[in-house]
């Protein structure tokens, strides 16, 4: 810090009399000394909540703030394995849930740029055998589509013995043919099966897998070494370093339990192989390159990109709170445009938040979850990353 304050201060010397230099000086060492302290007071206030939160809630995983690409608090606690002891790192692989979605819209985009598809494509030149008409690409990466989820659909019509993949999803809606619950465009309601469809959408476009597609041309571009589609159940042999496994806190016994052992998660196993609406596995240091690389051209044009971060307006012209795979939200001028994405898949639970007004970000990538009620961690989240007044969670067990 002050080698290169004394090198700054030799360059101004030429330009600044001595006088002035010394009051340049003391200045410049107090705004050093105040930045510190400042400094010094936020990671405190961080500490102090997540500390709290590993008490009252739990709280196992990997965090990581940032303000206009420079880190400033980031840290891991707890366990990737409880059984073996070993402590979660910055190079901890989660499953990323539903923030995989980014992913799969993002390849929309890159196909659209080059020219490949139309937002405004019907899924009809898609999927022929669906019976849906007037929904668009458009429509599914905004869960505007009115297509129900498949999840629900499978714990009715599947056989839980196999594990299914995209082809299954596409197969069964076109036997069972479930209505849409509403018109197109004329509400919001999240639905899994619209990304399932826009995976499927890449793979027939681009003539690859849909890892291969993310692989190739967001992954690799990005130098996000750690990230890729991962099928844990389809790829049982594969062993991954640093993998962070996921876990249930057991009611009774109140110990983090595998999750992949409750009998009432069985879906982990049986849905493992379908892609696009989840599937990509992370570090928080590889989301922090994808978080700096959305403000850039990289992979699309920023105009492209300012379009995937704009509500979804209905067909009455209200306003969603919802655009291309993220969340978007205002708040006060001081804070300004949020976009965000949760994804929770049992016993991980992620929370990616970028305020491009001003350039500040939060990931959160936790790998034990609970039945806890808690309400404002979000709101200490962003009131300390803003510099604002925080209260402490209210934390109630259920």
């Amino acid at each position: 810090m002050f080698d290169n304050y004394y090198y700054f201060v030799f360059d101004l010397n030429f330009i600044i009399s001595k006088p002035d230099q010394m009051k340049f000086k003391y200045v410049l060492i107090l705004f050093l000394l105040l930045n510190s302290i400042t400094k010094a007071q936020e990671i405190k206030r961080f500490d102090t909540l997540f500390n709290y939160l590993k008490i009252k809630d739990d709280f196992n995983g990997n965090v990581l703030f940032a303000e206009k690409g420079n880190v400033v608090y980031q840290r891991s606690f707890g366990y990737a394995n409880f059984a073996t002891k070993t402590p979660l790192t910055e190079n901890s692989v989660f499953e990323l849930a539903s923030l995989s979605k980014g992913f799969t819209s993002m390849g929309i985009l890159i196909l659209m740029q080059r020219g490949k598809l139309s937002l405004n494509d019907s899924l009809r030149v898609y999927f022929h055998d669906l019976p849906y008409k007037n929904i668009t690409i458009r429509n599914l990466l905004t869960h505007t589509s009115g297509i129900p989820d498949y999840m629900e659909f499978f714990e009715n019509h599947w056989d839980k013995s196999k594990i299914a993949s995209n082809i299954n999803v596409l197969s069964l809606f076109a036997q069972y043919k479930p209505p849409v619950h509403f018109v197109p465009g004329d509400r919001f309601e999240y639905s899994n099966t619209n990304y399932v469809l826009l995976a499927m959408i890449i793979e027939k476009v681009s003539g690859l897998s849909y890892e291969d597609f993310l692989q190739k041309n967001i992954f690799a571009p990005l130098n996000m070494d750690h990230t890729r589609v991962f099928n844990r159940m389809v790829s049982k042999k594969e062993h991954l370093a640093n993998y962070a496994y996921s876990y249930i806190v057991d009611e009774k016994g109140q110990k983090p339990v595998l999750a992949d052992s409750i009998k009432e998660l069985n879906y982990v196993v049986y849905l493992d192989g379908i892609v696009g609406d989840g599937s990509v596995i992370s570090t928080i240091s590889d989301l922090f390159k994808w978080d700096r690389a959305l403000y850039t051209n990289k992979l699309v044009q920023v105009s492209t990109l300012n379009e995937a971060f704009t509500p979804f307006k209905f067909n009455d012209g209200n306003e969603s709170g919802y655009a291309f795979g993220w969340g978007v939200r205002y708040n006060d001028k001081s804070i300004g445009k949020c976009i965000y994405v949760l994804g929770s898949w049992a016993g991980y639970d992620n929370f990616l938040a970028r305020f491009i007004d001003t350039d500040k970000t939060i990931i959160i990538l936790r790998n034990v979850s609970n039945h806890n009620k808690v309400n404002g961690v979000y709101e200490s989240y962003i009131n300390i990353l803003f510099d604002k007044p925080n209260r402490l969670p209210q934390i109630n067990p259920q």
